[in-house]
């Protein structure tokens, strides 16, 4: 089977990195057509200096990379440092990037992209805020019944949320955005917290990575590193979650992951609960299924991949 031609949207984020990182190591499963940026994790002109340290660092510096939208649709942007550090990497000593970013606009590769490929063979895989898909599907109506399909990191509903009491952070951050998104009748399989959280790093998983003793193996410790000392503070949990290398995993293993078919609406009304994604996970409403929500995976399997894949970088 020729490998799945694949867009990775990202706001990258130390987790970005590792779900990057482990779809450049896996060209026999998917293709990275190109990588765009989008503000969250940290703002644009970081964003999108990670995503080019992450291709460097993986040595595939072929892949384009294009800017995308520095805010959310109808708000002001919120960022995470306080999660990912002022660089959104921080943990690894990596060097400035010297990849150049893509001349024009990353909505722009987004559209075209999808008008050039034939209809139903680009999958879409945002890992941050939904502000480029949504702006492209707002912009070129016609783009929408041409993805394949949109794999996304967001959202939670029994694990309720991570930066509001009720909101997982990259709907929170643009709740407009992902209101379009799911509204698109696009086919969308969504990694919520309620999964993510169950992949989680633990010692002896960390140790793996950093007995591959390679740049990338060594990187992915540090990073996890850093950023599990919130997550442990915060959650009590024995590491931290890679919420979105789950994404990828998917693309290369769904077997490893379980969900339902449901009904997902965005809450982008309520000051209370705004960012909200209001899963239909018993099915009590009537309201038409629009994605399959996962709500759980195969911790060892998905380690075992993710190491085994990163080993080749």
């Amino acid at each position: 089977m020729a490998p799945r031609k694949i867009i990775i949207d990202t706001d990258p984020g130390q987790d970005d990195a590792v779900a990057i990182l482990l779809a450049l190591a896996s060209p026999e499963d998917v293709d990275v057509l190109g990588i765009t940026t989008v503000a969250g994790n940290v703002p644009l002109d970081l964003t999108s200096k990670n995503a080019r340290i992450i291709c460097e660092l993986s040595g595939k510096v072929d892949i384009p990379i294009y800017a995308g939208c520095d805010r959310p649709l109808g708000r002001d942007l919120v960022t995470a440092e306080h999660v990912h550090g002022k660089t959104g990497l921080d943990g690894p000593d990596l060097p400035d990037p010297t990849l150049q970013l893509q001349d024009g606009h990353a909505v722009d590769f987004i559209i075209d992209t999808l008008r050039k490929e034939a209809p139903g063979t680009v999958t879409l895989c945002p890992l941050g805020p939904l502000t480029n898909i949504a702006t492209a599907l707002t912009r070129a109506p016609d783009i929408a019944e041409r993805v394949q399909q949109i794999v996304l990191m967001g959202g939670a509903y029994f694990e309720v949320g991570n930066i509001t009491p009720t909101a997982e952070f990259n709907i929170y951050v643009d709740p407009q955005a992902a209101d379009i998104v799911f509204k698109s009748g696009i086919d969308i399989v969504v990694m919520p917290l309620d999964v993510t959280h169950k992949a989680l790093v633990t010692k002896s998983r960390n140790d793996a990575f950093r007995a591959l003793g390679t740049p990338v193996g060594v990187a992915v410790a540090q990073m996890t590193d850093f950023f599990e000392r919130f997550d442990k503070e915060k959650y009590g949990s024995t590491g931290a979650p890679l919420h979105d290398p789950c994404v990828t995993a998917y693309l290369i293993r769904p077997d490893l992951f379980t969900g339902r078919h449901i009904n997902v609406e965005i809450e982008t009304e309520s000051e209370l609960t705004l960012g909200m994604t209001v899963a239909d996970w018993w099915g009590v409403t009537d309201r038409a299924p629009n994605a399959t929500f996962i709500g759980d995976l195969d911790g060892d399997g998905f380690f075992a991949l993710l190491t085994e894949r990163l080993g080749r970088l």
